[in-house]
């Protein structure tokens, strides 16, 4: 390929343009920071969100970006948008995926990108609203070390902490078992809370119990108290919540594991999800208690 055709190489430390795919409650913060960072940004989304630099296309968004940093909802958005811009991509030009998805769809993006001469990172995410707004973000990566290397700079301008899993997909397999431990441990809360609760005890004391307890986390101080008033305000949807589940059965059923905890929580999830709490946060695990 003649150099004039691939993508301009900027340093990821330097201000070039940068492509966000995906303007939900992540993707849109990112994008804030990184324009409020110097970097040239494009951006898409299926549903228009009036944001600067916002195409109508998502190749549009990516033509000509140094990297493209992608926050899509799930699998069947990743994998439809990017076999459109198959004709856009160019060699050089750097993917990241910060979508959870599953397993298979993270080595498949791999060799599509490698295809086009592209380079990816598997870089999922913890944290939810506040912490991308103000650049806490904690990514796990999975892939080449030296692209890791370089794109550091870049994603500390979201996070705060990068952390290394391994090979291509580690990232995602260790995000997927995080998420996996969360939607658990919120299925208890609620429920504990309820039965504290329906038996005379006041929320704030039961709260105040779990906060000296060994049970005791910065989840349970973050989500108990929104619980125990009903206040289930988006931080990560139920419905995301509900897709990672899925996703995590998919690893433990490749491994031959019997998973009963997350197997109820995730059938407890798409009950809900089903009845229309799916756009509340994760937290409304709690509200057929209220």
């Amino acid at each position: 390929m003649n150099p004039s055709d691939t993508a301009p190489t900027t340093p990821a430390d330097n201000p070039g343009h940068a492509a966000v795919l995906g303007l939900g409650i992540i993707g849109s913060r990112v994008a804030t920071r990184l324009a409020n960072s110097g970097w040239q940004v494009t951006c898409w989304n299926r549903s228009p969100k009036g944001m600067p630099g916002e195409a109508s296309t998502p190749a549009a968004a990516v033509a000509g970006a140094n990297v493209i940093s992608i926050y899509l909802k799930d699998r069947p958005a990743l994998r439809e948008v990017m076999t459109q811009l198959a004709p856009t991509l160019r060699e050089g030009q750097i993917v990241m995926n910060h979508s959870t998805v599953d397993l298979a769809t993270t080595h498949w993006l791999d060799q599509y990108c490698v295809l086009r001469g592209c380079r990816f990172l598997d870089a999922p995410f913890t944290g939810s609203k506040l912490a991308a707004a103000t650049g806490q973000l904690v990514y796990y990566t999975g892939g080449d070390d030296e692209l890791v290397r370089q794109m550091t700079p870049f994603l500390r301008l979201t996070g705060r902490e990068l952390l290394a899993c391994g090979g291509m997909g580690s990232a995602t397999v260790v995000k997927l078992a995080t998420n996996l431990i969360s939607a658990c441990t919120v299925q208890a809360l609620a429920e504990a809370l309820a039965i504290a609760t329906r038996h005379g005890v006041a929320a704030d004391t039961f709260i105040g119990a779990v906060a000296e307890n060994l049970c005791g986390s910065p989840l349970a101080k973050f989500k108990l108290p929104t619980m125990a008033v009903g206040e289930f305000e988006a931080h990560f949807s139920l419905d995301n919540m509900r897709k990672d589940s899925a996703y995590a059965l998919d690893l433990a059923e490749a491994a031959h594991l019997h998973t009963p905890a997350i197997a109820a929580v995730s059938q407890r999830l798409t009950e809900l999800a089903a009845k229309g709490l799916g756009d509340l946060d994760f937290s409304a695990l709690a509200h057929p208690y209220i």
